[in-house]
C-alpha cells in the first residue's frame, strides 16, 4: 500500500512540474527571425477591441491583434495591479499576423520601467 501511495505522489509531482512549463516553446526566440518590442495588454480592457471576456493582445505599428500561442493568464494575474487588464506592458515577440490575429512563436513580457523624477 505504501508503495502505491509513493508512486502516486511521485507521479503527481512529475505532472505538476511538467504543467508549470506550458510555454517552453515561447522561452527562446528564433535567431533567424526579427524580435519586435510591442505593447501588450488585454485587448478588450485596454485596447478597446471587440470581444467577450479578457484576451491577450499586442499592438504593432498602431494596430491591435489578439494573440494565439500564449494566453493572458500565462503572464500573471491579468486583474492584478500591473496585470494586462490594468496596464499596457511592453513585450518582446516573434510571430506573424495571420487572419488578423498575431500567431506568437515567442513572447517575453518585459519588466515595468520605473519612472524617475
Amino acid at each position: 500500500m505504501k508503495a502505491i501511495i509513493f508512486c502516486l505522489c511521485f507521479s503527481l509531482l512529475g505532472y505538476a512540474a511538467a504543467a508549470q512549463n506550458t510555454n517552453s516553446k515561447m522561452s527562446v526566440p528564433d535567431s533567424t527571425k526579427k524580435v519586435l518590442t510591442v505593447e501588450a495588454s488585454c485587448g478588450e480592457c485596454q485596447f478597446k477591441m471587440e470581444g467577450k471576456g479578457c484576451h491577450l493582445a499586442v499592438r504593432i505599428n498602431g494596430k491591435s491583434y489578439f494573440v494565439d500561442g500564449t494566453a493572458i493568464d500565462d503572464h500573471g494575474d491579468a486583474h492584478g495591479e500591473e496585470g494586462f487588464c490594468e496596464a499596457i506592458r511592453k513585450a518582446k515577440v516573434q510571430g506573424e499576423v495571420v487572419n488578423n490575429r498575431f500567431k506568437a512563436t515567442y513572447f517575453k513580457l518585459l519588466p515595468i520601467e520605473k519612472k524617475t523624477d
